[in-house]
């Protein structure tokens, strides 16, 4: 054997073992690591911000919007209502989007005018209060979060369909509104998902 072939043959071995060393440490210490970091200082990030209602059922995430309307669609009057939705037939977390369609274009101007008066009859209020989140889908279609105005729109309905008063409901928008993050990114919002489950938890 010459030089050159016991040179390429050390070399070898040195590439193998350090390719195992690595998948080792990287591939499986380092997933063991943080997946550990994970569970310890944030479970509930950590495991999909699960909603988990008081017979342990996860009903949804606190990260992902979703619809709360009958099997035919309609919207349920007990429950706060999302913002619309892009994704899929409505919040399908399988296939995240916006409409893509511009503030010109001519569908998305007639669906905004069709949402507003239909809301606005849902919700007994003029058209004029109705905000803009109210009739317009997310980048993402999967948004959670709703304006406070448009959740205050939607409380002397919710509270009379569920025999509340409405300072009780008012009361559960707030614990569900969240500010900006870190006192200054974003805007103030108010989590539908955490919204509805708490309302269905105090009922029970």
């Amino acid at each position: 054997m010459n030089a050159g072939t016991r040179s390429g043959g050390r070399t070898l071995w040195v590439a193998v073992r350090t390719m195992i060393m690595f998948t080792v440490v990287l591939g499986i210490g380092y997933t063991l690591l943080i997946t550990g970091i994970g569970q310890l200082a944030l479970p509930a990030q950590a495991n999909g911000s699960a909603l988990v209602s008081q017979d342990g059922d996860v009903v949804g995430s606190s990260l992902i919007g979703q619809s709360f309307t009958d099997d035919e669609g309609e919207p349920l009057p007990e429950y706060f209502q999302s913002r619309p939705s892009a994704a899929g037939d409505g919040y399908d977390g399988t296939a995240s989007a916006g409409t893509n369609q511009g503030p010109e274009n001519e569908d998305l101007i007639a669906a905004i005018a069709e949402r507003k008066t239909r809301i606005a009859e849902f919700n007994g209020v003029s058209e004029d209060a109705v905000p803009a989140d109210a009739v317009t889908a997310s980048g993402s279609g999967l948004d959670p979060h709703i304006s406070p105005e448009y959740a205050r729109i939607q409380i002397a309905r919710v509270a009379d369909a569920r025999g509340m008063s409405e300072d009780e409901v008012a009361a559960a928008v707030a614990a569900a509104t969240s500010g900006p993050n870190l006192g200054y990114l974003g805007e103030t919002v108010v989590n539908v998902a955490e919204l509805n489950l708490a309302l269905d938890e105090r009922e029970g």
